[in-house]
């Protein structure tokens, strides 16, 4: 039987207080797997906990409690094996902005260990496929913010991963370059790439993803297939509402009714 890409059990996260304040309880108990092959999006207002979970995935926080695996190794006992599987592209730009494009991306291949003589010609298919090939000799500060954000998405890829985690990857992102980069983020789940895509533009999460959890203070509220999520607009959207203003996507719809402040 296949491993899921991502098997999250009951993980907590609890962030210490300061002068004696109780501490932040940024995860209570969530629980979520991601299977091998989906395109999985994890939705939720700002606070909600959804950077926490990446965090604790990529091993960049520490949990409080509860266990976490990708693709079966878990991230306590072969913490180095298992970032091997993913691929992240964070929320915020953390480029050498006086790089060169594609030293970025060759030099982030050898921290995985490919030689540049795999690395180089990876890079430039790489480039290719994401329109990048023309800008790869400039430098990063030299991209536009879009171009910017597809180099961080083929630093996320050098090292072939199966598991790629985007955070908020087209926020800033014109509708020509989004629309291109869906249709390459959709390409590689054929391929057999499994995605987690975070992101505040919920119509893009309704287009791309087949699974959908919606995170709110600190525990999943949602959970399931995209399909089974949207089954639920007309039981919490009351007739008649939103006639006389503005409507979104169902997904937005949904989303704000379960995430409001009661």
């Amino acid at each position: 039987m296949t491993e899921p890409a991502l098997v999250v059990n009951n993980l907590e996260k609890t962030y210490a207080g300061e002068s004696g304040r109780a501490g932040t309880h940024a995860l209570a108990g969530v629980s979520l797997t991601v299977e091998k092959g989906d395109f999985f999006a994890l939705l939720g207002p700002n606070g909600a906990g959804k950077t926490t979970l990446i965090g604790i995935v990529t091993g960049l926080v520490n949990k409080t409690g509860g266990k976490v695996s990708v693709h079966g190794v878990d991230i306590d006992t072969a913490p180095e094996k298992a970032r091997t599987y993913i691929g992240v592209v964070p929320q915020n730009m953390n480029l050498d902005y006086f790089g060169k494009v594609s030293d970025i991306v060759v030099n982030q291949a050898g921290y995985y260990g490919i030689p540049r003589s795999v690395a180089i010609p990876r890079a430039e298919r790489i480039f290719k496929d994401l329109g990048l090939y023309e800008k790869r000799n400039d430098q990063a500060r030299m991209l536009s913010g879009g171009m910017m954000r597809r180099l961080m998405i083929a630093r996320a890829l050098i090292h072939e991963p199966q598991f790629l985690i985007l955070d908020e990857p087209t926020a800033g992102v014109d509708v020509e370059l989004r629309r291109s980069m869906w249709e390459y983020l959709t390409g590689l789940t054929k391929a057999g790439v499994t995605i987690l895509l975070t992101t505040h533009y919920l119509e893009e999460a309704e287009r791309l993803a087949n699974k959908v959890a919606i995170i709110n203070k600190g525990e999943i509220i949602v959970n399931g297939t995209m399909a089974e999520v949207l089954t639920m607009h007309d039981s919490l959207t009351s007739p008649g509402a939103g006639e006389s203003g503005y409507r979104g996507g169902k997904l937005e719809e949904i989303f704000l009714q379960l995430t409001k402040e009661k």
